[in-house]
């Protein structure tokens, strides 16, 4: 599997199952209108968290994905999704409305991704539906989802194995707030810096049960 980050909330996944056959899931497109480049992307999975224009640029995917909007189960090419009802802040959707996290399981991995979850924490019955997670997409920018410290709130009740932070400040990125930047999250870790990756490429094979792992991808 390989992942690949594009700034916001917006990742490329390929999930292979053999030599000949792969699944292309995208997650959250963004537009334009935020500072950012959208390159040309093709999927054969679409999903959107909520639509706000910095996560639900549909019409800039190339292809004829299978569009997923919303909480529900479903399968395609081999790829399981489930979407997961969620609210954008922390009063039950009263600022923002809702959002969707979603699950998708493939090559014997499970992923999350929180999109732009704004609750303090989750209930017991988001975390019923996420189940045990390998690898754990979270947003971390604060003022419009949960910051580094509520982050990681979030993150010791998943307790997943790999941790990608998202949704946070970078270069050329156009909020009508500025977010905090990453290395805000980093210092609430206790970590001094890490050295980002262009993708992560991984199997379930690499994946330890013992010990939580970040990962920094460039956008």
């Amino acid at each position: 599997m390989q992942i690949i980050w594009h700034g916001q909330s917006c990742f490329q996944i390929e999930a292979r199952h053999n030599k000949s056959e792969q699944t292309l899931i995208l997650i959250d497109p963004f537009s334009e209108e935020i500072g950012l480049r959208l390159p040309k992307l093709r999927a054969d999975i679409l999903l959107v968290t909520h639509l706000h224009h910095d996560h639900n640029n549909i019409k800039g995917v190339e292809g004829e994905p299978f569009l997923i909007q919303g909480p529900g189960e479903y399968e395609v090419k081999k790829v399981f999704v489930q979407g997961i009802s969620s609210w954008h802040d922390d009063k039950l959707g009263r600022e923002r409305g809702p959002n969707t996290i979603y699950t998708i399981e493939a090559e014997d991995l499970k992923l999350c991704h929180l999109g732009d979850l704004g609750q303090k924490e989750l209930t017991p019955e988001q975390l019923e539906a996420i189940g045990d997670v390998d690898i754990l997409m979270i947003p971390i920018g604060g003022v419009y989802t949960i910051s580094a410290k509520e982050g990681i709130r979030v993150m010791s009740q998943i307790e997943p194995r790999i941790i990608i932070p998202m949704h946070y400040q970078i270069p050329k990125l156009k909020t009508e707030t500025k977010l905090d930047g990453l290395d805000k999250f980093l210092k609430a870790m206790g970590i001094r810096s890490l050295e980002p990756i262009n993708k992560l490429s991984i199997k379930s094979k690499d994946i330890s049960p013992e010990e939580a792992k970040i990962v920094v991808l460039t956008p």
